[in-house]
């Protein structure tokens, strides 16, 4: 689709008349107008404007002209994939797994690497060609190029070494030692629990990235520790496969 056509897309889905969307983004109807007949195009700020009030990429709003990849992954993009900043506007440049609120979650390549492989690897790409191909294609990613300069001096590192000290302190039965931390989108890991009131209920925001990870239980066969945590809080449940029975342990605030 041209610029033209996904303007008047987004207008229409939103249910905007052409003097509603400009008095949104601080521009006349006749240049809505415009836009729409394919005249002119927005300018950087206003395109800037119209990502956020559809919540959609710059790149989208173009017409998807670039192949938009995460320069810390190299994950391919789309919309529903990009990251945010503090301000909830997009990042087009990095996933949400990695760049979450302003604030880089992958600091060390080999971490990177080794969560990357996990879910790479299959019938048809080993583990060994998952780790070969990663090795070859992150360096030329912008994020490791710049690490230096991108870098935050080792502070986010610290934050999830004491998120790993407090959840090992509380010392839960049958949950092995926790070693790391990952970045995780709510929406994959926001499971229902059954409470003691015999309602459910979702503790997470499906757009927000949490720090966790998934350890298997040292006493029942099958079962497995959901760990997940952020500034605020620390959850940890139990489920079986697939997320299924899951059940809240805990839900810490900090």
């Amino acid at each position: 689709m041209e610029t033209k056509d996904v303007i008047l897309d987004l207008r229409t889905k939103s249910g905007l008349s052409q003097d509603e969307l400009a008095e949104k983004v601080f521009v006349t109807r006749q240049a809505v107008s415009r836009w729409e007949n394919g005249e002119t195009v927005p300018n950087t700020e206003t395109l800037k404007l119209l990502s956020k009030l559809f919540d959609v990429s710059i790149n989208t709003l173009l017409g998807a002209p670039r192949r938009l990849v995460c320069q810390c992954c190299g994950m391919p993009l789309e919309d529903a994939l990009i990251s945010r900043e503090k301000d909830g506007s997009l990042n087009e440049d990095y996933c949400k797994w990695c760049y979450a609120d302003g604030t880089y979650t992958y600091h060390d390549m080999d971490d990177l690497i080794n969560v990357c492989v996990a879910h790479m690897a299959n019938e048809n790409f080993t583990e060994d060609q998952a780790r070969a191909y990663m090795k070859q294609v992150l360096p030329t990613l912008d994020y490791w190029k710049r690490y230096e300069e991108l870098s935050d001096d080792g502070q986010f590192e610290e934050f999830k070494k004491q998120l790993i000290g407090e959840i090992n302190s509380l010392g839960i039965e049958g949950m092995p030692k926790l070693e790391s931390l990952n970045a995780l989108v709510g929406a994959y890991v926001n499971l229902e629990y059954p409470l003691p009131s015999g309602v459910k209920a979702k503790f997470l925001n499906d757009g927000t990235t949490y720090l966790g990870n998934q350890l298997e239980s040292e006493i029942v066969e099958g079962l497995c520790f959901g760990v997940l945590a952020c500034m605020d809080f620390i959850l940890i449940c139990t489920y079986e496969a697939e997320g299924k029975n899951p059940e809240l342990l805990l839900y810490k605030k900090r």
